[in-house]
């Protein structure tokens, strides 16, 4: 069947070349690679579940009176957006599944995006040729993340006019740019108008998915062009690929994986429940709760936010930086700015400018491997701070305490993990001797009692 396709399609197009380097085209068999393709296929979920809702969403801040099928909310004055998602959520047959399936996709597609850039920062799969590439995926993660943020704050609900009010903080914190793009974004003062909700449904639903998509498909030809990364093991050089080709084996397991991913987000939209927005209630200016947390990708933001001692910047009566610019606005920017930084600090500091196609293990380069460890522990531990408030209504612990307690965390924590992670690579070097080019194919390995053996 593949050679009469090939065929018909050499007749007819003359690309029967193409396809035929296509279907041979082989990846590498490993489960780490497949962190990508889970992320591939939670957007594929997102894109159809997402057409779904705005099909019943209505993007307006106009005061309607709720009649629904939630019996506690009946008769009361809320906007016609958190109108249209309670309708989504009670009178819409399949509604409460899709934007439960929806929610679930998001949270795992920046999940699976921050494994997948864990794996190649930490396997040196962003040195040369690949660092432009890792750069496009950087950036994805980014507008993953606002789309994100966009997504539930279009719902209205108390949960997300808190995270538009502390958007609108942190975007007039900019200094001297900060006024006049808040006021543009939000069509004036907070808490906006219809025109500011239009806003961000079409930059929800429409320009960042094509963004995203585009990106995407960059992604996918620039891992292609240079063909796969692949580890340093028996056979596999900096020249071959060694692994499964493209027809039939790999396109049925990846087939099989995103059925895996949309059953699953099927699974858990249906059974596990998210984001409640019923229990919330509508949003006013006047009104915050504290049984409420945002998505998990936004804790880091929160906890930077909460960790920043109470100081503004200013000269004489006028304010240069408020406070909310260096939690909400510095702290993202200087992560952000270290992971595009860090391919061409690695090359200067290991003076390497080679290409590279083998992927090396992370106790190979204990120096990129502990700041990595450094810098992903003293964001989990902002993270984990932006919960301080829940910490102190489940438990009891004093919030003040425990924001002091995470900033001396944030300081000794990343410090101790560099110095475990390098001890720990160094020692696993030292007990394996490795000979050859660039790939151990011979090693010497000490025993415990001390004595050496191949």
């Amino acid at each position: 069947m593949s050679r009469r396709v090939e065929t018909a399609l050499e007749e007819r197009t003359g690309g029967s070349s193409f396809l035929r380097a296509t279907l041979r085209y082989v990846f590498p068999d490993h489960w780490s690679f497949l962190l990508g393709e889970i992320a591939l296929y939670s957007f594929v979920v997102l894109i159809a579940t997402g057409t779904f809702l705005a099909l019943f969403y209505s993007p307006s801040t106009a005061e309607t009176t709720y009649q629904g099928g939630y019996s506690p909310l009946a008769g009361q004055e809320m906007t016609q957006a958190y109108a249209s998602a309670l309708h989504l959520s009670f009178d819409v047959p399949g509604g409460l599944l899709m934007r439960q399936t929806h929610h679930w996709a998001a949270l795992v597609f920046v999940a699976a995006i921050v494994m997948h850039l864990m794996r190649i920062f930490f396997t040196g799969a962003f040195r040369k040729p690949r660092d432009v590439n890792y750069y496009v995926g950087l950036t994805m993660l980014m507008i993953a993340v606002f789309e994100g943020y966009l997504g539930y704050s279009l719902l209205d609900d108390l949960l997300s006019g808190m995270g538009l009010a502390i958007g609108y903080a942190a975007a007039l914190s900019v200094p001297v740019l900060g006024a006049p793009f808040a006021t543009l974004a939000w069509d004036g003062q907070f808490p906006g108008t219809d025109v500011f909700f239009s806003r961000m449904f079409i930059t929800h639903v429409f320009i960042l998915p094509a963004v995203l998509a585009a990106l995407i498909t960059i992604h996918l030809v620039m891992v292609a062009r240079p063909h796969h990364t692949q580890w340093a093991d028996p056979g596999h050089t900096e020249r071959n690929v060694v692994g499964i080709p493209m027809w039939p084996g790999y396109a049925l397991r990846s087939i099989g994986l995103f059925l895996a991913v949309a059953g699953a987000l099927v699974l858990m939209g249906g059974l596990i429940q998210i984001n409640p927005v019923w229990l919330w209630g509508p949003y006013h200016t006047y009104q915050a709760t504290n049984g409420a947390q945002p998505d998990w990708y936004l804790g880091w933001l929160i906890g930077g936010l909460r960790l920043v001692p109470a100081f503004d910047v200013t000269i004489g009566s006028y304010t240069l930086i408020p406070n909310p610019f260096w939690g909400g606005v510095l702290f993202p920017l200087s992560i952000f700015g270290f992971l595009f930084a860090w391919p061409s600090i690695e090359r200067r500091v290991r003076r390497d400018q080679r290409q590279h196609n083998l992927l090396e293990r992370p106790r190979d380069a204990p120096f990129r491997t502990a700041i990595g460890a450094a810098v992903f522990t003293f964001v989990a531990t902002v993270f984990f701070a932006g919960a301080a408030d829940r910490a102190f209504v489940q438990i009891g612990i004093q919030y003040e305490t425990q924001v002091w307690i995470y900033r001396g965390l944030v300081i000794v924590l990343p410090a101790l993990a560099y110095w475990i992670v390098r001890r720990v690579c160094d020692e696993l070097r030292a007990r394996e001797l490795t000979f050859g080019d660039s790939s151990p194919v011979r090693r010497i390995r000490r025993g415990p009692g001390g004595g050496f053996a191949r």
